[in-house]
């Protein structure tokens, strides 16, 4: 694996883009999100939707050219889905511009040496990936990204220039609906009412400062020649219990639930992440 350069010290909560980043809240963001049972779940529900959302990962599907065997994970965070898919046979580039995110990436990758040889991490965000970087790419997973940004419809349009014709995108968002749902059943009625949902990218929250609506998502894709193939929904009933699952068995019952309905209408709309495989138009 190619060394993580790592960035400037200067740890900040807002880009000059107006983008948030997560230098100094790597450990919270690990404990909070990963190592806890609502990681748990969204990784478990990656883990069986992405290999029938992405036709890259279909068992059946045709030889491709070597160059398709190649991912962009854009803002790969901790490396988790870098790794996931390097354990597939897959040679990833992982860009991240939090310089404790990708510490904690390559702490995960030397504790997989042989997997990491099919890795390489960048300190860069989107918007400055060199030309060595520029692709076109078959495959782009860019997952709970957008929402952290100050121009999320942007952001976009610059994954679909990274795209090659007929290429894939794995696009994971936070669902502002569900969001507004929350907030709802927290009491928070007239924060609601004012749709007041975002977070400021100030202190220790972890609420995103552009938490992005379906119908954005389908704006935003036409508008940059994406087709919307496949979509689901990732946590759809966990974040909504009274209480967590008492024992393994109410747990497997959880994870059942989501699994059956995370591709139901209505239900995959109030998921708190909206999961997406948008094609480039050939």
């Amino acid at each position: 694996m190619d060394a993580c350069v790592k960035p400037s010290a200067n740890a900040f909560e807002l880009s000059s883009d107006g983008d948030r980043y997560f230098d100094g809240l790597a450990d919270k963001f690990s404990r909070s999100l990963y190592n806890a049972p609502r990681g748990e779940l969204r990784l478990a529900l990656l883990d069986a939707l992405l290999p029938d959302m992405l036709t890259a990962l279909h068992t059946d599907a045709p030889q491709l050219p070597a160059e398709s065997n190649t991912v962009l994970d854009v803002g790969g965070g901790l490396g988790q889905q870098a790794l996931w898919f390097a354990q597939r046979g897959f040679q990833v580039t992982l860009t991240e511009p939090s310089r404790d995110m990708l510490a904690h990436a390559e702490k995960a990758l030397q504790a997989e040496p042989e997997l990491a040889e099919r890795v390489r991490c960048y300190p860069l965000a989107l918007q400055h990936l060199p030309d060595t970087l520029s692709g076109p790419w078959r495959l782009i997973v860019c997952h709970a990204v957008l929402e952290w940004l100050g121009n999320p419809r942007q952001a976009l349009g610059q994954l679909s220039q990274l795209l090659a014709p007929g290429g894939e995108l794995s696009l994971m968002v936070f669902n502002r609906d569900a969001l507004r749902f929350s907030n709802v059943v927290k009491g928070n009625l007239q924060k609601a009412q004012q749709d007041r949902l975002e977070g400021f990218g100030l202190g220790q929250r972890l609420t995103p400062i552009s938490p992005l609506t379906h119908a954005q998502i389908e704006a935003w894709s036409q508008e940059n020649g994406l087709e919307i193939r496949q979509v689901a929904g990732i946590r759809i009933f966990q974040d909504y219990l009274r209480q967590p699952p008492q024992d393994a068995a109410e747990q497997e019952r959880l994870v059942a639930l989501e699994k059956q309905f995370c591709r139901t209408e209505p239900h995959w709309r109030l998921a708190r992440y909206l999961l997406y495989t948008l094609v480039k138009a050939t």
